[in-house]
């Protein structure tokens, strides 16, 4: 029986999501299987005899019975730089329109190679976020542009001009790379061919002085260095003008952080400091709760506070208002340090993870409870929190809050009573609010917050003891 034709697909750009979409619909339909298929960019195709996808009838009325997940899965593995990867995600479609389930099983080698293939996309489209640095340069008529040379790791830089558009949408700039180059005028975004690193300027006037606040915001009682080349990998440094402080404020970490605690920063300049990180964290693409909330709920208080109270996350009130514990939770919070007879004002409040993490039921967001890697994403913000605070003594409403202050678990209920040890004071662990909210039994809801009443009575005599 002879075998049916080869279709030898000739896509248009390395990262066109919508074009593999589309043919990778027309070939469902038709039920051309993932061998059949030879996936190619540009004029690279191997064999140009073969047919494409164009003889194939479009299929409107194809109705896709994918796992909610999936296009987003998919868009971010298809900007990945292994060549394979349009025949992958194709062939993980033809997969799990015929066993849904599929996308559980993390065992499974295509899933877990597709999953893997998006983690270092998403890795990478952060990494050009936080270490892309433009330079100053004059355009012929004397006007200014900034200019910024990155060398990324997938095809992700179209799909990261939008980031750099709202950011920088009122300066001209550049962001040049081997691939491909993006101008942004003002007014239009163009493309242009990759260029060379030496087409990028090295430094410019304002260089001294970013490497003056980066040295003055460098936290050396909070310095893992294992865990800082691992978020700003060697790689990235040459087109970092801190890169060049980095060994020097490592070796003199320790002598820094005696002198910060004798000299102790000014309140002022916490604050000052607590609002920029506030507003860095609003793009923060970590984990992907970002996507479908109001932003990132940053914590709020006093930035020389000497009590901080950590919760979960916000909810969807939180999210709403932009504020942590301002929903029922917030209210059980705020009864029970009015009978601990502690200030809420007084207080840094802020949650573990910063975006609401949420599932639809009808019209309603319903809370859900967040993962190990979500949390472990966002330790990054909450430690920076809790080193420019440099609280006496820090509560932690819930497991979610234990594991992200200190990175154990345990069972709330035998860690309560007795402060635990940490870099910062004293940490007392208790029942988050919403727990009691969720206790059907009226006693054992009453019980429960006699407790966290009693527990923040005991961390309001830490702080004050520290």
């Amino acid at each position: 029986m002879r075998a049916p034709p080869a279709r030898a697909v000739r896509l248009q750009s390395e990262d066109d999501w919508e074009e593999w979409r589309d043919a990778a619909r027309r070939f469902l339909a038709a039920r051309v299987e993932p061998d059949r298929i030879s996936w190619h960019v540009g004029e690279s195709a191997d064999d140009l005899f073969a047919a494409g996808d164009r003889d194939l009838p479009s299929p409107p009325q194809l109705e896709l019975r994918v796992p909610r997940r999936f296009p987003d899965l998919a868009q971010s593995a298809l900007l990945h730089s292994d060549p394979e990867r349009f025949a992958l995600v194709y062939r993980l479609l033809w997969q799990v329109t015929e066993h849904p389930g599929l996308l559980d099983d993390r065992a499974d080698p295509l899933v877990r190679r597709v999953e893997l293939m998006a983690k270092s996309v998403r890795r990478d489209l952060h990494k050009m976020r936080a270490f892309v640095r433009f330079r100053e340069t004059e355009e012929n008529g004397g006007s200014t542009r900034f200019v910024a040379w990155f060398e990324p790791e997938h095809h992700i830089v179209r799909a990261n001009a939008g980031f750099f558009l709202r950011r920088f949408a009122n300066m001209a700039w550049s962001i040049l790379t081997p691939e491909i180059s993006i101008h942004w005028d003002g007014e239009t975004l163009t493309e242009g061919p990759g260029a060379d690193r030496t087409a990028a300027p090295r430094e410019d006037e304002i260089e001294e002085i970013w490497k003056a606040y980066y040295g003055a915001i460098f936290n050396p009682a909070r310095l893992k260095v294992g865990a800082m080349t691992r978020e700003m990998p060697r790689k990235y440094w040459k087109n970092l003008p801190e890169a060049q402080l980095i060994a020097p404020l490592i070796a003199g970490a320790q002598a820094r952080e005696s002198h910060m605690v004798a000299q102790q920063v000014p309140p002022a300049e916490r604050a000052t400091t607590l609002h920029a990180l506030a507003e860095e964290a609003q793009g923060c693409r970590r984990c992907p709760l970002w996507k479908g909330t109001n932003g990132c709920v940053f914590g709020e208080g006093p930035g020389d506070a000497r009590l901080m109270i950590v919760g979960e996350q916000p909810g969807d009130e939180e999210d709403k208002a932009h504020r942590p514990f301002v929903g029922p939770a917030g209210g059980v919070l705020d009864r029970a340090l009015g009978e601990a007879g502690i200030d809420r004002e007084a207080v840094y409040l802020t949650n573990t993870v910063k975006h609401f993490k949420y599932v639809m039921r009808g019209k309603r967001r319903l809370h859900q409870k967040p993962d190990v890697p979500e949390i472990e994403a966002c330790r990054w913000w909450l430690d920076q929190e809790i080193g420019l605070v440099r609280p006496r003594a820090t509560v932690m409403l819930g497991a979610t809050a234990v594991r992200g202050v200190t990175g154990r678990t345990g069972a709330i209920g035998k860690m309560r009573g007795s402060p635990v040890p940490l870099d910062h004071g004293a940490g007392i662990v208790t029942w988050h609010p919403s727990y009691i909210l969720r206790l059907p039994d009226r006693d054992a809801a009453s019980n429960a917050f006699s407790g966290l009443v009693e527990d923040l009575r005991l961390a309001a005599k830490e702080a004050q003891a520290g």
